[in-house]
Order: structure tokens, then sequence, then C-alpha cells
């Protein structure tokens, strides 16, 4: 592994509670390049996992701000994959990669969002990059990897790409990377299950070259022949209480006056809704200490999200970070941290899963 300590309680693979500064990233399992990289959670977790994360394309300059302060790469590219893609002076090392990696924008399939009302429509983001179509960036980033030919693609969505309508996104997915010259397959994993202190679903898309693939071939049914990878994650579940801080710990917001007001009423592990009087929605909850995280999102707003189920205090900085599994020493600035863990891939979760395709597959491509 690429980092060699473990949880006290020894039943996790990866440590959730880990630094920057003390991580042990041993850079001998293959070379990644990171799209969409946000504040660089898939990062974390390919590094974690022993691999060497040459650089990042990011649209958002926050975003790469907060990548190059905890991340140092080689190469990072400030531009939209649009323009990233169409490159011709890459070097050499990026068409030599063991994996690409990368996380389209989501929210126009995401359950929480307009979903079929914004497919096809310009997306004008806050954080004040350009103006994009998001249900085509998945395609973008299948055309970089027609052109670079890693060994692996990798692409992580929201578990509603592959819900209802979506589904025939899923299938023009596919045929993309038939196209450029993979084998896909897709997953839904729970992120509780592989090390990580928060219920997070989410879908990867893991594609191999097919020219590499013979070795691992195998049918799936009687028309479906694909690589053989085995992601299934068993890890034992943490609660809250095991990441949660003590009665004086200082909360990353104030909750607004509505909620002082409904606090008391609230059961635990229920939504602060069940409490109004007229039955009005509310994004946050009241905690339950014995049970995981519900997932953590990146608005900044106090009124969503987890709330201490004995304290009327939103979580704190470290309890965000635990949960997400993000390094305690890793600087957010000029990001708010629970923006960007909500905005990432937990490390440990990619960490686990760049595990199993290093060991799997690429270390018997050596």
């Amino acid at each position: 592994m690429g980092l060699t300590i473990n949880n006290n309680n020894m039943k996790h693979r990866f440590n959730y509670e880990w630094t920057l500064k003390d991580a042990n990233f041993t850079k001998d399992k293959g070379k990644v390049f990171s799209c969409f990289a946000c504040g660089g959670g898939s990062t974390m977790g390919y590094k974690l996992a022993g691999f060497d994360v040459l650089g990042c394309n990011e649209i958002d300059p926050k975003m790469i701000e907060a990548y190059k302060a905890n991340h140092k790469p080689k190469y990072a590219y400030l531009e939209p994959i649009q323009t990233f893609k169409l490159r011709k002076d890459l070097p050499k090392e990026l068409y030599e990669l063991d994996i690409l990696d990368g996380s389209p924008p989501c929210s126009s399939f995401s359950m929480a969002g307009n979903r079929e009302k914004d497919w096809g429509k310009d997306k004008v983001f806050r954080e004040g990059q350009a103006m994009q179509v998001l249900d085509t960036l998945f395609f973008d980033f299948i055309d970089l990897a027609k052109e670079l030919q890693p060994k692996v693609v990798v692409a992580e969505n929201v578990k509603g790409l592959i819900l209802g309508e979506a589904k025939q996104y899923v299938i023009q997915i596919y045929r993309e990377f038939e196209k450029a010259g993979y084998y896909c397959q897709h997953w839904l994993l729970d992120a509780s299950k592989m090390g990580v202190p928060q219920k997070r679903e989410r879908v990867f898309f893991i594609a191999m070259r097919k020219d590499l693939a013979e070795p691992f071939l195998h049918n799936v049914d009687m028309f479906t022949i694909v690589p053989k990878l085995d992601l299934q994650f068993k890890e034992t579940e943490i609660p809250y209480k095991e990441i949660e801080c003590g009665n004086n710990a200082e909360p990353m917001y104030t909750p607004p006056p509505s909620y002082v007001d409904l606090y008391d009423k609230v059961k635990v592990g229920d939504n602060f809704g069940t409490a109004h009087p007229k039955g009005h929605l509310f994004g946050g909850y009241k905690t339950n200490p014995n049970e995981v995280l519900k997932t953590l999102t990146p608005h900044d707003k106090s009124r969503s999200g987890a709330f201490h189920y004995e304290q009327l205090r939103t979580l704190t900085k470290r309890e965000i970070m635990l949960a997400s599994t993000f390094p305690l020493d890793y600087e957010p600035t000029p990001l708010n941290i629970s923006y960007a863990c909500g905005m990432s891939v937990p490390p440990v979760m990619t960490a686990q899963i760049a595990t199993e395709i290093y060991t799997q597959w690429l270390s018997k491509l050596l």
C-alpha cells in the first residue's frame, strides 16, 4: 500500500485520520493524471494507493489554486477540457499513463437537481469559470482518453446517472468508450462500505484498453465479455461517534434562528422539516451517533447538512475532514473546507478502487 499506517482499531485498509506530512506516498504503482480534479480528493486517493499523480486539468481557478498548494503537481492545466483535449503540446508522460482519472461535473444528473430540465443547457457557475453544457463533458473526457490511450480510465459520477431517463446517457458512454478502444464497466459503490465515515454513493465507470485486456476477459453473460474486476467492499461502517469532537468544539457555521426554534423538537436521525409546523422542507438533519453520516454536500450554508445530536451546532472543520477522509493538514485556501470536501471524491474511496485496479489488472501487466 502507498500509506503504511492504519486506523487504531485495525479494521480498515486505509486510515481515515491522516496527514499529508506523515503519509508515505510510494509512487511505485503507476502514473495517473486527473481531470476535473477539484481540490484533489481522487489525487490523494491514488497517492494513498501508491500511484504517482503527475498533475491535473481543472476549470475552476480557486480549485486549482488549492490543488497546487496541497499537491504541487508537475503539470497543471487551468482550462476547459474542450480545449485541453485538443492540445498538441502535451508532455510524452501523459501518453504513457496507467490511469486517466476524471469526475465530469454531474449536477445535471443529480437526484437533488433539475435533471432533465437542465440537460443540454449551458450551466453558469457561481465560482466564475466558463459556461459549459455539463452533460457533454463526459464525452470530452472520453475524447481525451482516445487521444492519450491510458491503460485504464476511471470516471466518477452521481448515482442519478444510472436512474430514469439518464440510462440512455449511460448507453452512449459505453458506445463512446467502445469507439475509443476500451472495454467499459460501471459500479455503484457506497463509500461507507469502503472505510469512509460517510454514506456517499457514487457511480464509477472503469474502462480497460482492449489490446491489454485479453488475459482478464470473462463472460458476464452469453452476450457480454469484459475484463474481470471484483469491486466488493465490506469494511466495518464508521459511525459519527467515532469522529465527533467534544462539547466545546467550534462548529463551521452558526445555526439560523429557525433551527434554534426547532432543534429540541427534532428526533435523532430526523430532518428538521419533520418538526416544522407547516411541514416546510429543511436541508439539515440531527445526526445519530451510532450511524454513519449522510452524504456531505458542498454547500456552505448553515441550514444544509448535519447537526450534532445533543448540541445545537453544525459539524466542525475536523469532523468534515474526517468524514471526507481528507488529510487534517489540507489547506483549502481560497476554498471553504466544506465546499472542497463536498465537491471531491473521498480519498479513501479512490484509494480502495485504485488498489484493486492495480492488484487485479496493472500488476499483472508489468
